[in-house]
């Protein structure tokens, strides 16, 4: 069930057992209560895959009911809104995808990663991992400390998102939280960041330790004006862990409706 880097990463942090009690909760399938959350989003963070194998992050949006279960194994998802030709640009060379939904009010989240396939505006998801994640660390009201420079951005954030990828088990978007301020800039070229104790699976983290390769995506969801910081990752620490980000690209989006 679990791949390499997360058997290393649950070794490092002597969770090995829990995980794979913990594990039990990842399935195949879309159940009602999966579809119905997907359903209720006007929005989800996308994790894809470039040509040259480094994920990328993204915004996906519309109105309630944009991503929606066609049948148990398929999520149908028609962006009106957020990173489309980017998104367009890496299914066309890639179908890895992870798509995460997250409702801040009700501190609920879950993960949907797979293949992917675009006909027209419509992505077409078949699922090979869906599962629900633990509410710690989502704020109702994340903050949205959009400034002119993408460092004071990054400084006084309290969420984010990341997307990372397994060689061979595909992309996988994921949520960050903690106190304003949490992720500490460094420079201009690096990031570090806690990692807090969580489900103890460590499919982020797993993947990183395979592939450091990642993006991390901030959102000022006053008027869904994003950045994308791309780069790789080191996960530093076993039982107390801190991540090191050295960014190698910024790209900013202008706003969208959220």
């Amino acid at each position: 069930m679990y791949h390499d880097g997360e058997l290393e990463m649950q070794r490092r942090a002597g969770v090995t057992e829990l995980a794979s009690r913990v594990g039990r909760i990842i399935g195949d399938e879309l159940t009602a209560q999966a579809a119905m959350f997907f359903a209720a989003r006007t929005f989800v963070i996308a994790a894809t895959v470039d040509a040259a194998g480094a994920p990328h992050a993204s915004l996906l949006g519309g109105s309630p009911g944009f991503a929606h279960a066609e049948d148990p194994h398929t999520l149908l998802v028609t962006p009106a809104f957020g990173h489309l030709s980017r998104v367009a640009g890496d299914l066309s060379v890639r179908d890895d995808i992870g798509l995460l939904a997250i409702d801040f009010t009700n501190k609920r989240r879950m993960r949907v990663n797979g293949r992917a396939v675009q006909n027209g505006q419509t992505i077409s998801v078949t699922t090979a991992e869906v599962y629900a994640n633990c509410p710690q660390y989502i704020h109702p009201n994340p903050s949205s400390p959009a400034a002119p420079q993408w460092e004071e951005w990054v400084a006084n954030s309290d969420t984010f998102f990341i997307a990372s990828v397994h060689p061979t088990r595909g992309a996988d978007a994921s949520h960050r939280g903690g106190p304003r301020g949490f992720v500490r800039v460094e420079s201009a070229s690096q990031l570090v960041w806690p990692d807090y104790s969580g489900n103890n699976m460590f499919n982020t983290l797993g993947n990183l330790t395979v592939e450091p390769r990642a993006a991390l995506l901030f959102v000022d969801f006053t008027n869904g004006e994003t950045l994308e910081l791309r780069g790789r990752a080191l996960v530093v620490g076993d039982t107390e862990r801190e991540v090191v980000f050295e960014v190698e690209d910024v790209t900013r989006t202008a706003a969208e409706i959220l």
